[in-house]
């Protein structure tokens, strides 16, 4: 659907990209290796940053410090062109704060559409961080590799889970240096983590439980807020982009997107890549076989203002024989969503959480997961590098592991992107062939909390849910006119 007031999305930098493309590969868009790209050492790469404010300017500077060269920025919101835009004060002050990195790097060219960047820059870019709103993560990432560059992208690696398989697939032909955007994944203790739990520090894991306070942003609401005059300084339709149109407001953009189905994926899609990241890398899993969610307040255009989750998994050679579990909580317990002042109305502290059964007595405050064998557990917080451990008398014997996972330079994930890019290691950990079936489990949990109180039977290999064939829209989207997949 698109704006009566701008009925046509642009389409002439797609025709440009595809172009510049099939002059490069000599062939259209589509599933290509580069040896070149795999082979390419690079001692002072050139960096283009999709996105450029918010969480796109910690991205960007810390590739830049990480020893990158930005060379291209990329937003939908031209900041020089801001002035005093309407709505809400909140969103005005995000959006006057973009205009900071324009300055820090003015000789940076600047594009609101990274399809003309990718088409004008050429062989001039390396490498890419993709630091936008989760509907673009798909197109922007395997353009830039169809397009010969490295990429970041910032976590939930994308929207859908047919966009995560395709990524994941994309890179290993590509032979692409990829890092997704979960930092927590380079710092040691989380490694020293797996390497213990994979050693059998706990025993046999049977469960796993994982918790947030967020959504921080308003969800569940069942109507659009006011539209509102797009200010000069955005491109509304490329904000929109494959995603379906809305009209604009100031309580949608810059911020409160995570709380729209069409263009975020709620707290789940914005945490889980962090807080079940540690769980996920230990038990070497690979894709769920069912999901189940119960929630509170979602709607067809919002995610839940709170939910708990549960997946399934078979067995691993970590797990106990029949599989093991993994469990999510998130949101304020009495949150509401008032209208009013379009927020989150919190009443009391308290927010989703394990029971006294799995936590005992440790403060789940104090924590975020905690993995659960038949020999004790494990709670741990990506924050900090104190884990609890809560075992019988088998730690005394237990023989502590050696170290197996390679250490990222600095526990820096944009240092370890630059070691793989530059071919100093092979691949930064949290590559898109890990973080991508990570984000798939992750994003099966979003359509069960679409679909509450029901237990959906997921085939990985076919990606489909069995017996639900009108879900697969939510496993595939259709895209915008304009917007074909590139793949």
């Amino acid at each position: 659907m698109t704006s009566p007031q701008n009925p046509k999305p642009s389409r002439v930098s797609r025709r440009t990209f595809h172009r510049a493309a099939a002059a490069t590969f000599g062939a259209a868009a589509g599933f290509h290796f580069f040896p070149a790209l795999a082979d390419k050492k690079l001692e002072k790469p050139t960096l283009a940053a999709i996105g450029a404010g918010g969480k796109g300017l910690s991205d960007i500077n810390g590739a830049a410090k990480a020893g990158f060269q930005v060379v291209s920025l990329v937003d939908v919101v031209d900041a020089r062109r801001l002035g005093n835009p309407p709505g809400d004060r909140k969103a005005v002050s995000r959006l006057k704060k973009l205009s900071g990195v324009r300055e820090q790097y003015d000789d940076a060219s600047f594009y609101r559409d990274y399809r003309e960047m990718l088409a004008d820059t050429g062989d001039k870019v390396d490498a890419v961080t993709v630091s936008t709103p989760d509907h673009h993560h798909f197109h922007a990432s395997a353009m830039a590799m169809l397009a010969g560059k490295h990429v970041y992208c910032q976590k939930p690696l994308t929207h859908g889970i047919w966009e995560a398989r395709m990524l994941s697939e994309l890179a290993a032909k590509t032979g692409a240096k990829t890092q997704m955007g979960n930092q927590a994944h380079a710092n040691d203790h989380m490694r020293r983590c797996v390497e213990l739990v994979r050693a059998g520090i706990v025993g046999k894991v049977r469960e796993i439980h994982a918790w947030t306070n967020r959504p921080i942003w308003p969800q569940g609401f069942a109507k659009p807020p006011e539209k509102e005059p797009v200010p000069d300084a955005i491109d509304w339709q490329q904000w929109c982009g494959p995603a379906p149109f809305v009209d604009y407001s100031s309580r949608i953009a810059p911020f409160a997107w995570r709380g729209w189905w069409d263009y975020g994926t709620g707290a789940l899609g914005d945490m889980a890549c962090h807080i079940m990241d540690m769980g996920f890398w230990a038990m070497d899993a690979k894709s769920a076989r069912s999901v189940r969610a119960t929630q509170a307040g979602a709607t067809d255009l919002s995610p839940p203002i709170n939910s708990v989750l549960k997946w399934e998994f078979d067995a691993t050679p970590y797990s106990a024989k029949d599989g093991f579990a993994f469990h999510w909580y998130d949101g304020y317990i009495d949150a509401k969503f008032d209208r009013q002042s379009w927020q989150l109305i919190k009443n009391g502290d308290e927010y989703n959480h394990p029971d006294k059964e799995v936590l005992g007595d440790v403060d789940f405050s104090r924590y975020g997961s905690v993995i659960i064998g038949d020999a004790g557990k494990l709670f741990f917080n990506r924050a900090r590098n104190n884990w609890v451990l809560e075992t019988g008398a088998s730690i005394d014997r237990f023989d502590w592991p050696d170290e197996s996972l390679p250490r990222a330079n600095q526990q820096n994930s944009y240092v370890e992107w630059m070691d793989a890019v530059t071919g100093n290691i092979d691949q930064a950990q949290s590559h898109f062939g890990h973080s991508g079936p990570m984000t798939e489990m992750i994003l099966l949990g979003v359509i069960a909390q679409r679909n509450p109180d029901e237990t959906l039977q997921w085939d990985s290999q076919s990606m489909t849910i069995r017996g639900r064939d009108d879900l697969s829209n939510l496993v595939r989207r259709d895209y915008r006119q304009g917007w074909e997949s590139p793949v």
